[in-house]
C-alpha cells in the first residue's frame, strides 16, 4: 500500500479503524500516513489500535478486574504507585485481558511493547505479574520524568516519552493519544 497524503482532520476521522497508523515527513516537509511503514524511512507510530479482543473483553472486565486486584495492589505497594491509576491504565489498555495482543505487538494487561519489556526486565510479557510490574515501573519512571504531571505521564505511556518531549513536554497532537489521555483520566477520576 502506498502512503497516503492526508490531513489531520482525516486522521481524526479514522481513529476508530482497526490498524496502526504511522507518520513520515519527507525532507521537503510533505507528511505521509500509512498503516504499512516501509523500511529505511523514519516512520513514527501515531495511532495504536486496541487489542483485537478489547470489545469482547469488556464483557468480562469486572470479573477479570477482581481476579487481578491483588496483583495490581501488590505492584502499586511495591513501587509506591496509586492502584487506581494502574487500574485505569489496565482497563484502557486491555480491559483486563492478560492475553491481549495489539496489532503493533503490545502484549498483556498493560500492553507492553517488546522494547519496554526488555527495558524493565520483563522476560514473559504474557505473565500477568511480570507485565503489571514492568508497566508499573514504566509509569512510575514517566511520572518522575515529567515532574509528577499525571497527564504527561499517561500521554508518554501511550505515545512514548520521546513524543511528549518532542512537543515541548506537552501531550502530542495525535488524536489517538489525546483520546487515550482523556479516557484514562476519566477512568482514574471515577475509581
Amino acid at each position: 500500500m502506498k502512503p497516503l497524503l492526508i490531513t489531520m482532520l482525516s486522521i481524526a476521522l479514522i481513529t476508530n479503524v482497526a490498524a496502526d497508523i504511522f507518520k513520515y515527513t519527507d525532507p521537503s516537509g510533505r507528511v505521509y500516513y500509512t498503516d504499512e511503514p516501509k523500511k529505511g524511512f523514519d516512520y513514527r507510530l501515531i495511532i495504536r489500535t486496541r487489542p483485537r479482543t478489547y470489545s469482547r473483553d469488556l464483557k468480562f472486565m469486572s470479573g477479570n478486574k477482581l481476579k487481578f486486584n491483588d496483583l495490581v495492589a501488590k505492584a502499586a505497594a511495591k513501587h509506591q504507585m496509586d492502584p487506581k491509576l494502574l487500574h485505569a491504565v489496565i482497563q484502557a489498555e486491555s480491559a483486563y485481558n492478560p492475553n491481549a495482543v495489539s496489532s503493533a505487538g503490545a502484549v498483556g494487561l498493560m500492553q507492553l511493547m517488546p522494547d519496554t519489556a526488555r527495558r524493565y526486565g520483563v522476560t514473559d510479557r504474557r505473565d500477568a505479574e511480570q507485565n503489571v510490574d514492568g508497566g508499573t515501573r514504566y509509569l512510575k519512571d514517566l511520572l518522575a520524568m515529567f515532574n509528577s504531571n499525571l497527564t504527561l505521564a499517561v500521554a508518554g505511556y501511550n505515545a512514548g516519552e520521546g513524543a511528549v518531549m518532542k512537543y515541548n513536554n506537552s501531550v502530542p497532537p495525535y488524536p489517538e493519544t489525546r483520546n487515550y489521555v482523556q479516557h484514562v483520566m476519566s477512568l482514574y477520576r471515577k475509581s
